[in-house]
């Protein structure tokens, strides 16, 4: 999976080089980065009213040990608001990070540079190849065709026995 920080500075490469696996992803990483900004900027205002209550917290402290309590359920008050918002912005936080991780998962990750521009798998360059690639013959089956007609794999007791799929 791409990362934020990569995608959020490198938004042109990330779109042209998706766009050699035949994907216009412009607007998903357009919708990734405004994402990110919406779930940073909520994370600072979070970050800012924890730092607040923490401080209202200490004072209120202070106001106990000196015995100035109508003072300090002023602030108690005040601290109860600012765990409500703070609640309201961490419920935020937390849906806006999970839309951005579906978002993620709908990029795939980038081709390297050597692959070229294509739709279809002919448009591949072969790299390497060897040997030759054999002829078969007219009625030719693929194994998983002989290896039923043989009875050679049973597929469906791997299944059932492993649950993954494992023949036996």
């Amino acid at each position: 999976m791409l990362q934020i920080a990569f995608i959020r500075e490198n938004q042109e490469k990330v779109i042209t080089a998706l766009a050699k696996r035949n994907m216009d992803a412009t607007s998903v990483v357009q919708e990734v980065v405004q994402l990110d900004e919406k779930r940073r900027a909520t994370q600072v205002a979070l970050d800012e009213i924890l730092s607040e209550s923490n401080k209202l917290s200490k004072d209120i402290g202070e106001l106990m040990k000196k015995g100035e309590k109508s003072k300090a359920a002023i602030l108690k008050e005040k601290t109860v608001l600012l765990k409500e918002k703070s609640k309201a912005l961490a419920e935020t936080a937390d849906q806006l990070a999970a839309e951005l991780l579906e978002k993620l998962y709908t990029l795939p990750n980038l081709p390297a540079d050597i692959v070229p521009e294509g739709k279809t798998p002919e448009d591949n360059l072969n790299v390497f190849q060897e040997g030759d690639i054999p002829v078969l013959h007219e009625g030719a089956q693929p194994h998983w065709d002989l290896v039923k007609k043989y009875d050679i794999i049973d597929f469906e007791l791997g299944n059932k026995i492993t649950g993954a799929g494992f023949p036996v």
